[in-house]
């Protein structure tokens, strides 16, 4: 797995670095500011045709796009919104890149407009996350499959920003429960280990959830994200 890191503290950056590689990914590069993160991939993407291995001057190694972006919400110049405005950009460009936002705290607006799009390939952790380890290389590698990595308490204020119901008032508190799961990435089978019950229950109260939110099945619509947004945006 081919990831980037864009973080402008030298010493969350070089632990990160650390952390991942010794979690056997490949760290193809490490920058300090939006601008170098785009220009970053953009020159990676550039290189795919060339043999992986080497390295640059840049300290970045050449083999093609990354899989995924680990990058801090707040960079240069202003550390206001830079690390998050260089990851929507970054999803117009290449959507095939996931990206995984950290934030000291959340902040629902970064939030809501990272996932505005699609919430294929994506993620918003607390930096508090980092220190689960394998929390946090989970969710790495969840995003760099196309999944999602949404830390619970980032899905929560997402949630509590209105008050306004609708048909999500038809589930139960368990189908809520399972839906909130499914809202920070999970699968069916890590919902039903988190919850304890049986992967068997999990799929009924997915299904209870798609035919009382009306999500019918069609080949051209993912339920499972439709279901999940439904429930964000409530």
């Amino acid at each position: 797995m081919r990831v980037v890191i864009a973080e402008d503290s030298v010493l969350l950056r070089d632990g990160l670095t650390r952390l991942l590689i010794d979690r056997g990914m490949e760290v193809v590069g490490a920058v300090g500011d939006g601008e170098a993160l785009l220009a970053l991939v953009d020159r990676l993407s550039s290189t795919a045709g060339e043999s992986r291995g080497g390295e640059s001057r840049g300290g970045e190694s050449h083999g093609g796009v990354p899989d995924v972006v680990v990058a801090d919400v707040r960079m240069p110049p202003t550390h206001t919104d830079e690390g998050v405005r260089a990851c929507i950009e970054l999803r117009a460009r290449h959507p095939e890149v996931g990206t995984l936002v950290l934030s000291q705290y959340v902040e629902e607006r970064y939030a809501s407009e990272l996932l505005a799009s699609s919430t294929r390939g994506v993620g918003y952790l607390l930096k508090d996350r980092v220190a689960e380890v394998r929390e946090f290389t989970d969710a790495v590698s969840r995003v760099a499959a196309g999944g999602t990595a949404l830390d619970p308490e980032v899905v929560a204020q997402l949630l509590g920003r209105s008050r306004r119901r609708d048909t999500l008032d038809a589930l139960t508190p368990r189908e809520r429960e399972v839906l909130g799961l499914m809202a920070e990435g999970r699968s069916n089978t890590a919902v039903a280990r988190q919850l304890v019950v049986s992967d068997g229950a999990v799929e009924k109260h997915v299904s209870n959830i798609f035919l009382k939110l009306g999500l019918t099945q069609s080949p051209e619509d993912h339920r499972r994200v439709l279901a999940v947004l439904r429930y964000l945006n409530s």
